[in-house]
């Protein structure tokens, strides 16, 4: 078969910011690269980070971190997994000692598990380090097949990926159980500072947000997600920092919750399955290495918080985003004047 030529398809790219984050992960202004053909985003976005900077920032939270993978085994009868079930989840030392073969910083932490019929469906979840761990947590499942199959000979191999994990797909378990990390992004903006920065009310931002956000998305039949655009920051984030872009599939699912407290707006995005990683495929483009160093993600830290670092600063970019246009949706005529100004040639 003939080989073909790795070439590269340019993506306009822009540093946006800064942005002021603050929490435990990290406490500091700094800028962020977003990749997109939708060239608006960057304006979007900035009008959101020069908010932060105008309050106490943009608190993040990691709330929860794991990468799962499915596999799926056949039994004789439903009895026959159940009981393989509750032996396999009675073992952890000795499926974390198999897991350790495969990598040193793959962790099994959980077992969650289906029984449809005789199919058993486990979905084992790994915290991986820096890495976002699609095939960290792969090649942990695949080394533990055979040992799972020598243990319980009555089993037998049918995938090594059952569609429980869920990849690059928008279902409920995502949202329920987490799929990377689980990070939280909120800011509290004064009166003032809606009316004079995003032309709004804190009303009309929490107004919008349950009439579109809630009920909008209740109506259209949205599966655990009530935002208005989180996937556009993913994915500019995503390309420009190396990340599986299909990820924006299940990172797309989440919630914004937005209220009035103390005559200043209260704004959040919950974002359950942020997948990124600081290292790992996709991460060897010279373009990558450099945003990933100047965003201080390629610091010499204990594993896993250069990619926690990354998380939050992109669940806080999300936010600004999201402020942006809901504020901007709150106007009749703005969000398209601001397209056609931009876009327009």
């Amino acid at each position: 078969m003939k080989k073909h030529k790795i070439l590269a398809a340019p993506i306009p790219m822009r540093w946006v910011g800064p942005i002021k984050i603050s929490g435990s992960t990290l406490d500091e202004k700094l800028a962020v690269p977003l990749a997109t053909y939708e060239t608006p985003l960057w304006h979007s976005v900035g009008r959101g980070a020069r908010v932060s900077t105008l309050t106490d920032g943009i608190l993040t939270t990691v709330v929860d971190e794991r990468m799962s993978r499915s596999i799926l085994l056949e039994a004789g009868n439903a009895q026959q997994a159940l009981n393989a079930l509750q032996s396999i989840k009675s073992r952890f030392p000795e499926l974390n000692e198999i897991v350790s073969r495969s990598s040193r910083f793959a962790n099994l932490i959980d077992i969650n598990a289906q029984i449809v019929g005789n199919l058993l469906y486990l979905r084992l979840e790994f915290t991986t380090g820096d890495a976002s761990g699609h095939n960290m947590v792969t090649n942990a499942a695949d080394q533990l097949f055979p040992w799972i199959l020598q243990q319980y000979p009555y089993l037998r191999y049918s995938s090594i990926s059952a569609n429980y994990c869920s990849d690059k797909k928008a279902t409920a378990v995502n949202g329920i159980l987490g799929r990377g990390k689980n990070v939280v992004s909120e800011i509290i903006i004064s009166r003032e500072i809606c009316r004079r920065r995003l032309k709004t009310t804190p009303e009309k931002v929490v107004d919008l947000n349950i009439k579109k956000n809630l009920i909008g998305t209740m109506i259209a039949g949205g599966l655990r997600s009530a935002n208005a655009h989180y996937a556009n920051m993913l994915l500019a984030f995503y390309l420009a920092t190396g990340q599986d872009a299909a990820n924006i599939i299940e990172g797309s699912q989440g919630v914004v919750h937005a209220e009035v407290r103390d005559d200043d707006l209260y704004f959040s995005c919950t974002i359950p399955n942020l997948i990124v990683g600081s290292v790992g495929n996709g991460k060897g483009l010279d373009f990558v290495e450099e945003n990933l160093r100047k965003l201080g993600c390629k610091e010499e830290r204990p594993a896993g918080d250069n990619a926690r670092r990354l998380a939050a600063i992109c669940a806080a970019t999300v936010l600004c985003g999201e402020l942006s246009l809901l504020a901007a949706q709150t106007n009749p005529g703005e969000l398209m004047q601001a397209h056609i100004e931009l876009e327009r040639k």
